[in-house]
């Protein structure tokens, strides 16, 4: 019943359904809290209720007393949990890590608060996809996440989480696909032990608070040195379909569906890291986005920028990178979004290739010793310039010759008037009658 039209309130006759087992009333215009009868319905696998208007907090069964858990925990068959884009506040029930049969649940964009739950007693968590973006949850990154060993998508980012990140995300969440951070108040060093995420195709920890420099083993990011395909990619229909996050792609914020499957990236924007990029960062061959705009790095562009070959945006600007833009980037044949901006970068833009069809000056700007295309700044021809100054040098010595001649000409001259008779006798002559003229 979902993508229809349907308004108002849920009703309690929905209790009565006790053997359904897949409700989907997704993008609809249902409003009003959450019944609270509707936790009888424990065979329950798969719930869509997401982009539509649910207020409240997420209910307890009322006939539920003394120590049982929440009444989450009568979902005991359920599988797939989307509750996105809703109203929904309060905090999440302590039980509902006791759903050991879920794989996928979608708390997006509602205003949930408060910490993460820990688990009750020991658990058994089958998630492979959580996501919990766009609330006001607090506190550190949730531990009770380092249990649960087959998530594939991990998306946390625009809450008020703080704190480090955990090193234990390398070893113990290690089928990691996509992790997303971004827009949080997380501190501290990236731990190098990201680096062991195999098949991390997506990272995004931007606009943070992190601290120190680029691991130089993201150089060995296995996942990210070939482009995807879905060969390798494969996943359980059901799964795939639900895959979604938003990311900011060629300088825009999207949102991608199925086929996140097929993009990997790097987004480390508007944090405080420092010194120079990774050369080993170069390795990352089937990289399509690297954004490391917003920080203080330092150094030059490496050099070997050209190996990136599936390279489709990369933002460098507003950092502190010196030197030139390496040759190389001209070899970027899929480069279509480039920003180089506000940095110390100096010298001769290069051409060629895919580089001739950006022609935005913008994404030069800022950088005082840059010249070239696309900006109104042209390069001075040094190769010329020693031709021109040795012609002046033999424009000179001409000019002395000439003269020294001029001189010695005029002394041999005045020297055989006053030795030689017959010439001093003409000059005396000739003078005599120019004066008789005049």
């Amino acid at each position: 019943m979902s993508n229809n039209r349907l308004a108002g309130e849920l009703p309690n006759c929905w209790c009565n359904l006790q053997s359904l087992r897949y409700m989907r009333l997704s993008n609809n215009r249902l409003t009003g809290e959450l019944p609270d009868c509707w936790w009888n319905l424990q065979a329950l696998e798969y719930m869509f209720l997401s982009n539509n208007y649910f207020s409240g907090e997420i209910p307890t069964a009322k006939w539920l007393t003394g120590d049982l858990p929440d009444c989450w925990c009568n979902f005991q068959a359920l599988m797939f949990m989307d509750l996105s884009n809703n109203r929904l506040t309060g905090k999440l029930p302590d039980c509902w890590w006791s759903l050991e049969a879920l794989f996928f649940m979608d708390l997006s964009n509602n205003s949930f608060s408060s910490k993460i739950p820990a688990a009750v007693g020991s658990h058994n968590c089958s998630l492979k996809s959580l996501y919990l973006a766009g609330n006001g949850f607090i506190g550190t990154f949730p531990p009770v996440l380092e249990g649960c060993n087959s998530l594939d998508t991990l998306d946390m980012g625009n809450n008020k989480f703080f704190g480090v990140v955990p090193p234990w995300i390398g070893s113990q969440i290690p089928l990691l696909r996509i992790l997303s951070l971004k827009s949080n108040n997380f501190t501290g060093e990236i731990p190098l032990e990201l680096s062991r995420l195999s098949q991390l195709q997506l990272l995004d920890m931007a606009n943070n608070s992190l601290t120190g420099s680029i691991p130089v083993t993201f150089g060995s990011l296995t996942s990210m040195k070939h482009p995807q395909n879905l060969s390798t990619t494969e996943l359980p229909n059901e799964w795939k379909y639900y895959d979604r996050i938003n990311i900011i792609w060629k300088g825009h914020e999207q949102k991608f569906g199925k086929e996140i499957q097929l993009l990997t990236g790097i987004d480390l924007s508007g944090n405080l890291l420092s010194r120079c990029i990774p050369e080993e960062l170069t390795n990352l061959q089937g990289i399509q986005f690297l954004n490391l705009s917003r920080n203080h790095l330092s150094c030059s562009i490496p050099e070997n920028i050209g190996s990136l070959t599936f390279l489709e945006s990369l933002d460098l600007s507003s950092n502190e990178l010196t030197g030139a833009i390496p040759p190389s980037i001209s070899s970027l044949s899929w480069l279509t979004t480039l920003n180089v901006s506000n940095n110390l970068l100096s010298g001769k833009i290069p051409t060629g290739n895919q580089l001739q069809t950006l022609t935005d000056p913008s994404i030069y700007s800022n950088n005082s010793g840059l010249c070239g295309f696309p900006l109104n700044i042209s390069c001075a021809n040094t190769s010329l310039a020693p031709v021109e100054r040795n012609g002046e040098e033999e424009d000179h010595w001409m000019y002395y010759c000439v003269i020294a001649g001029i001189v010695s000409g005029l002394w041999l001259w005045f020297g055989m008037l006053f030795t030689v008779k017959s010439w001093r006798c003409c000059f005396l002559s000739f003078v005599d009658g120019m004066h008789v003229k005049l």
